[in-house]
C-alpha cells in the first residue's frame, strides 16, 4: 500500500501542507498515524480526493480533459503570433497562438487563465526514486 506524508500529498495536490492538514482535521481527507505519530494519506484515498477536486472545478463540457489553472507570467507578441506562458502550480505551460486571440482574451502578466490541452500523445513517467 502506497502512502504519502502530508507534505508529499500537498505537493501532488498543488496546495500547502497546512491546507492538507486542515482537510484531514475537518474529515474531508482521510489520514492515519504511522508508528512515529506522523499523519499518512493512503494513495488510493488521495487519488479519489484529487479526482473529486478536479470534478468540482472542471466547469464546462469539453472533450479536452487536461486543464491547468494558473497565472499568466509572460506574453511575447509579434505582428502575427503570441507566446503565452502560464505558471500553473509548479508547472510551466507555454502556448503559441495568434496575436489576435491573445489580444481578444486580454492575456497579459497577472491575468488568471486556464490552459486547456488536448493531446493525441501523452507520455507518462514514474520518477526513478518513486519506483520500488
Amino acid at each position: 500500500m502506497t502512502t504519502f506524508r502530508i507534505s508529499e500529498a500537498a505537493a501532488l495536490l498543488g496546495v500547502s501542507s497546512d491546507t492538507v492538514r486542515r482537510w484531514v482535521d475537518s474529515g474531508r481527507l482521510a489520514a492515519v498515524r504511522d508508528e512515529h505519530g506522523h499523519r499518512r494519506v493512503d494513495g488510493a484515498e488521495l487519488a479519489a480526493f484529487a479526482r473529486a477536486q478536479i470534478e468540482a472545478v472542471d466547469g464546462g463540457r469539453s472533450s479536452a480533459r487536461n486543464r491547468f489553472r494558473g497565472i499568466v507570467t509572460e506574453v511575447i507578441k509579434d505582428s502575427v503570433m503570441a507566446q503565452v506562458e502560464i505558471a500553473a502550480g509548479p508547472y510551466r505551460v507555454v502556448s503559441l497562438m495568434s496575436r489576435q486571440a491573445a489580444d481578444e482574451l486580454g492575456l497579459e502578466p497577472g491575468v488568471v487563465a486556464v490552459a486547456v490541452i488536448k493531446s493525441t500523445n501523452v507520455v507518462v513517467e514514474v520518477p526513478a526514486h518513486e519506483r520500488e
